[in-house]
């Protein structure tokens, strides 16, 4: 039986002669076909949000969800090339970081004082994932997650290198004892202490990012002054290539190699987001998978401070549809009813954004979940900027260009604070 997660005005528009409305529904996290309509069975970032759109084209009466095929590596160039074409998704998903990108240019509708209508309540969002998804004032969207990098660690190969103590991992507390640990893993163990895609997509990046927060410095400053070439980008670059050059870590791999190193058994840590902890924790129980003993840990202080790399999903109407009245509203149920899910949706690691998701008993005995319960206080992120994209662009391919071909840590950061001066002065 279909329900109506809507206000009585909203729901006499659906039911009585108005038209049955189909809402496109823009998305990354993957392909997954065989979802079905179980919000609670499903594992892995892209069953898990198939199997609540898959639930919300079931039950919400007169609205029919079509998924439209995307992919992650190039989600935002098709989705600015179908604003540009006049097509965007009825609904589509989106990161904080951009919100100033397409809500600076009118982009996205303002969402404030609809949401209610639909029984959304702002009020039962965080305080994080209310500035996540406000601009000037406005509401551009309904936050999903906080997600953000964690380490993953294999246990068993962390006993065997003598770094558990009291059923947790130690962790190192500066960037001479990260070394140290991961020759002590490398002497007792053979494998690599540290496993992370720095070959492809931006994890060096948000790992350099949190060694330069921890140090109390950014990448630019809110006025949108450059400040890269820098000691504490410095220490933060070196204290990651120490364990390239010492053989400790492998700075070609990818994401998916990465991935497979430590379900393999093949790395100690592997440093990736919330958004794998329920798979790695179906995967760590299978027979076959090298992983065995899984444990996932807050991302250790290095420097002065604690802080993580962090971000929001959200979702997001484009502002053209508040002129058909009919659909806008209905696309606002969709979205309605993603937030009546955030529970489910925050099975796959991610932190719930609904204060009362994240007081629920249900929410608290997710798997791992006490593990890492620190990292919502340690989330960081740089200063919004409509160029937030190009400006991780420009970082990811000068930190690889240490990493990969040699290039000089000071040639690097010094090419990519002219570059990123040059994006945020346009």
């Amino acid at each position: 039986m279909k329900h109506i997660l809507i206000g009585a005005a909203l729901a006499a528009g659906l039911t009585t002669g108005a038209t049955a409305q189909e809402i496109t529904l823009g998305r990354f996290f993957g392909a997954c076909e065989d979802a079905g309509t179980d919000t609670k069975a499903s594992v892995g970032e892209a069953c898990i949000i198939q199997s609540i759109i898959n639930a919300a084209d079931a039950e919400i009466e007169g609205v029919t969800v079509n998924t439209l095929p995307t992919d992650w590596g190039n989600y935002y160039d098709q989705i600015k090339a179908a604003y540009a074409g006049g097509t965007p998704p009825d609904v589509h998903v989106m990161h904080r970081h951009r919100v100033p990108e397409f809500a600076g240019i009118g982009a996205l509708a303002d969402l404030s004082g609809d949401l209610e209508t639909v029984g959304i309540d702002p009020s039962d969002w965080t305080e994080s994932a209310r500035d996540a998804v406000t601009y000037e004032g406005g509401i551009y969207g309904v936050p999903m997650d906080l997600h953000a990098n964690l380490w993953h660690v294999n246990m068993d190969i962390m006993e065997e290198a003598g770094l558990v103590q009291d059923g947790a991992p130690v962790l190192p507390s500066s960037p001479e004892e990260l070394l140290a640990h991961a020759q002590q893993v490398k002497d007792a163990t053979g494998h690599d202490y540290l496993a992370a895609d720095f070959a492809q997509f931006p994890i060096g990046v948000r790992l350099v990012l949190a060694l330069m927060w921890q140090q109390g410095a950014n990448i630019f400053t809110e006025d949108g002054t450059a400040t890269i070439d820098t000691d504490e980008a410095r220490n933060a670059v070196t204290a990651i290539t120490q364990l390239f050059d010492a053989g400790l870590a492998d700075p070609q791999l990818n994401y998916a190699d990465s991935q497979q190193a430590f379900l393999n058994g093949e790395a100690a840590v592997l440093v990736n987001g919330t958004w794998v902890v329920d798979f790695y924790t179906a995967e760590a129980a299978k027979e076959e998978t090298g992983l065995d003993r899984y444990y996932v840990a807050d991302f250790p202080t290095l420097f002065d401070e604690g802080a993580t790399w962090a971000d929001t999903h959200m979702w997001a109407i484009p502002s053209p549809l508040k002129s058909d009245e009919d659909k806008y509203m209905a696309a606002l149920e969709v979205l309605a009813f993603i937030d009546a899910h955030n529970v489910d949706w925050a099975r796959t690691g991610h932190m719930a954004v609904r204060t009362s998701v994240l007081e629920s008993e249900e929410y608290n005995d997710l798997p791992h979940r006490d593990e890492y319960t620190g990292t919502a206080q340690i989330a960081r992120d740089t200063p919004p900027s409509e160029r937030y994209g190009a400006i991780q662009d420009v970082l990811n391919r000068e930190l690889q260009a240490i990493w990969l071909t040699g290039k000089p840590v000071g040639d690097a950061l010094a090419d990519a604070e002219l570059e990123v001066q040059d994006l945020l002065d346009r």
